[in-house]
């Protein structure tokens, strides 16, 4: 290859175009002819040429004129192309093509894909607690019961975690039912508690000012997991 050719390759600017646009070009609406025609207003729009005509295009690609200008019509009037319009200090007006209609709905579909995925792993999370409740009830959950599990999730917005920590305290105190748990729940809601450690904490800051004293084995318990009597509270 001749040096000189190289050396003027290698100068070329690069037409940037985001992974994630290859990646679901496809998911947005766009066919391969479609894209390739983003492409090449892209390339244009870098070399400082805003407003590509027909002619232009059917110059780069493999369709004619009439052919390229029903091509950048139809991505205009899909919403992936803006023609937008300005007139500089002397009155002169100028056309050109904007591709941010393009990028606000990959930014909309990425935003939707996140949704969706966090609906996912909540969905998943749900699941779990369930099956964590109900080896500890040796049962399945009323429809009740269910439907107060999920307005902890949904509603009160407690964690996975300490939703099992108020299960493992009612486990230890020995009052394994919902009124229970929904109650640890609410004192650590009100009292500012959000991770299972400041539960722990929250439970020995209460004990402290609990008497009579307890004996060796009941400490020894309260130490594996704040309990005492949160109905009586």
């Amino acid at each position: 290859m001749n040096q000189n050719f190289l050396l003027q390759w290698m100068k070329q600017k690069q037409v940037i175009i985001p992974a994630l646009l290859i990646e679901h070009y496809s998911k947005l609406g766009l066919n391969e002819q479609e894209f390739a025609g983003i492409i090449h207003v892209q390339a244009f729009i870098e070399q400082g040429e805003p407003f590509p005509t027909p002619d232009r295009l059917s110059e780069r690609m493999s369709l004619t004129t009439a052919e390229c200008a029903k091509l950048m019509g139809g991505l205009v009037k899909k919403g992936f192309l803006s023609l937008d319009k300005h007139w500089d200090n002397e009155g002169i007006l100028f056309e050109f093509y904007s591709l941010e209609p393009l990028y606000e709905k990959l930014c909309t579909f990425l935003q939707s894909k996140e949704i969706e995925g966090q609906e996912k792993r909540e969905e998943e999370t749900a699941g779990n607690l369930y099956q964590v409740f109900e080896k500890e009830f040796c049962r399945p959950l009323s429809p009740i019961e269910a439907e107060t599990l999920s307005m902890w999730i949904d509603q009160d917005q407690h964690s996975s975690e300490l939703i099992i920590g108020a299960l493992r305290e009612a486990v230890i105190s020995g009052k394994l039912n919902f009124r229970y748990i929904d109650r640890i729940l609410f004192e650590w809601k009100r009292n500012g508690v959000k991770t299972v450690a400041q539960a722990r904490a929250h439970g020995e800051k209460f004990r402290a000012h609990q008497k009579p004293k307890k004996t060796e084995k009941e400490r020894v318990r309260a130490d594996a997991y704040p309990s005492f009597n949160w109905l009586e509270k």
